[in-house]
């Protein structure tokens, strides 16, 4: 966890110290996600103007998590650099023995490591401050959890990003 902090403060150091200007869209961008469960590092890829992929390696109590999402990017409300999105993707990872915190229900106990493993929706909003490359992005993450399931959950999400 120590390093996780470690990588986390010199990763915003570098986004806050940064005076390079950015485009109003990018190519690539990489940052921290902050989530209902998971907080974890994040890189997202544009493939086009208005597609994008992103995977995130999310740590939560007891596991972790690997999601991967295909975004679909439109402008938001007619105000420049901002953009709504909304996809799909897929999750796998693995929670340990521990409580496993669930959305709006009893949250699960498992006695023993369990697999993680279902289907992932994205939708939000992201703004790229002008003429800086940081973006930040706030989300709702809806998934349905096959493996330890059926059951499902949703999870709001906060990133901020470096983009280049």
């Amino acid at each position: 966890m120590k390093k996780f902090t470690l990588i986390a403060v010199l990763l915003t150091s570098f986004l806050f110290i940064s005076k390079r200007s950015a485009a109003q869209d990018y190519n690539t961008a990489v940052g921290l996600k902050f989530g209902g469960y998971e907080n974890g590092l994040s890189v997202k890829y544009f493939m086009n103007s208005t597609t994008a992929i992103e995977g995130i390696v999310g740590i939560r109590s007891h596991g972790a998590v690997l999601t991967g999402l295909y975004e679909l990017h439109q402008p938001a409300f007619n105000t420049p650099l901002l953009k709504f999105y909304y996809g799909f993707g897929a999750h796998v990872g693995s929670v340990g023995k521990g409580v496993y915190k669930r959305f709006g229900s009893d949250d699960n106990v498992y006695n023993d490591s369990h697999i993680l493993l279902g289907a992932d929706g994205v939708l939000g909003l992201e703004y790229k401050l002008k003429d800086s490359p940081i973006a930040f992005s706030l989300d709702l993450n809806p998934r349905l959890e096959l493996a330890t399931g059926p059951f499902f959950d949703l999870a709001p999400g906060l990133g901020l990003k470096y983009a280049f």
